[in-house]
């Protein structure tokens, strides 16, 4: 059945199936697109927006994005890039962070990139490491490499182990993985992380617009806190330098007019110290709150 045609009167948004499964539901929900996903089907419509969620693998979005098959999607910028498909990379999710890396095996002799031309190469990226190769070769293609790139779709890690190749090109996150497979980094090809992608031709770009506006308002809320304090007004240059918000601090006047009220959005990295350094230039009943969602 063509979902486009079946669903046509709701936007197509597909979410990986992949490690990042339970962080886009979280999003998603954080977001206040409801919906339930009765047992594990691959659709779900939303319950408040005339949407249609589309579970795929991770890999599969960038092309059902980029042939309009879907209206957007999330996925690594790692699959958009080997899909080389035409979208729009709207927005980075911030999570699923990891790095596609040369991997070799330890105390090998292989310690630069340059070494491995005219080898193999394993790889599930085989687009990004032919790309990759084809620049340090200085060739325009694929065609003119004297470097092997070989396809395997999994267990990657177990290729040189195997003596199927001399290095391979994976996605590493904590490197264990790879350093129990004997293996270690001797190059960073890409830093991805999950984005959220659009089609260049959404069936409903304005319902595009409020689902950015909601996952922004939901990452601006994971990465900021509300502080709330009084002060002296005579001290108050010196702590909206501390706490400018993200435009400006709310001020407002207290019964004694000798004192404020300060309410500033605040990075929750540095919560702690901007607290301390409050307290040392005067500031009294400093309050943080959690920032359950906003627009910004």
């Amino acid at each position: 059945m063509d979902l486009v045609n079946h669903l046509s009167d709701r936007l197509l948004f597909a979410v990986p199936k992949s490690r990042l499964y339970e962080k886009c539901v979280s999003l998603l929900h954080g977001s206040d697109i409801q919906f339930r996903r009765s047992n594990r089907l691959d659709i779900a419509l939303c319950l408040n927006l005339p949407i249609a969620l589309i579970f795929l693998p991770a890999a599969d979005i960038p092309t059902f994005v980029g042939e309009g098959r879907c209206d957007l999607g999330i996925t690594g910028v790692d699959q958009v890039k080997e899909s080389n498909v035409d979208v729009e990379i709207a927005m980075d999710l911030l999570f699923g962070k990891c790095k596609l890396q040369i991997q070799v095996p330890q105390n090998g002799e292989y310690q630069d990139p340059k070494q491995l031309i005219g080898k193999t190469i394993v790889s599930s990226f085989t687009s990004l490491t032919a790309e990759y190769f084809q620049q340090l070769e200085g060739v325009n293609s694929r065609e003119e490499l004297k470097t092997k790139i070989k396809y395997v779709g999994g267990s990657v890690e177990a290729s040189c182990a195997l003596g199927v190749g001399d290095a391979i090109v994976d996605l590493v996150e904590s490197g264990e993985t790879m350093k129990a497979a004997g293996l270690c980094a001797i190059e960073t090809v890409l830093d991805t992380s999950a984005h959220l992608i659009v089609s260049k031709t959404p069936s409903n770009p304005e319902l595009v617009e409020v689902i950015k506006s909601r996952l922004e308002g939901v990452l601006a809320a994971q990465k900021y806190v509300l502080c709330n304090y009084n002060a002296p007004r005579s001290s108050l240059p010196g702590l909206l330098k501390l706490t400018p918000g993200r435009r400006a601090a709310t001020v407002s006047p207290l019964e004694d007019d000798d004192w404020v009220a300060v309410s500033s959005m605040i990075e929750r990295k540095d919560m702690g110290n901007i607290m301390d350094r409050l307290k040392d230039l005067g500031a009294s009943d400093i309050l943080v709150f959690e920032i359950q969602n906003c627009r910004v």
